[in-house]
């Protein structure tokens, strides 16, 4: 499995390396990767549009992988223009989501 093997700089630079060699960085700005995000996002909501179950019954695995792929490309494209780093945004965000949802008061619900 290569997400046990595969750390999050080196994605980020094999995004930054494919963007670089097609000279994309012009348009790159946080604006249009934001938006690019979003539509990225919404292709993958799409596959589950009237669906009528959340899981991937009758919908095609792959396009699945290739819109979760596009949505996370497109963030490892913003952390590179902005300069964020992931790994430190992802737990920093996690511990204050656990200070604002205690397990105790928060556990089996969603409210």
């Amino acid at each position: 499995m290569l997400d046990k093997k595969t750390n999050i700089q080196e994605l980020k630079d094999l995004v930054e390396d494919f963007v670089k060699e097609r000279h994309w960085n012009q348009f790159h700005s946080p604006k249009n990767i934001s938006m690019s995000i979003a539509i990225e996002a919404a292709e993958l909501m799409e596959l589950f549009q009237w669906s009528g179950e959340e899981d991937l019954d009758g919908i095609q695995a792959n396009r699945v992988r290739e819109e979760l792929a596009d949505v996370v490309i497109y963030c490892l494209s913003m952390a590179n223009a902005t300069g964020i780093d992931l790994a430190a945004a992802v737990r920093e965000k996690v511990k204050a989501n656990a200070e604002k949802y205690p397990v105790e008061k928060f556990k089996g619900k969603y409210k």
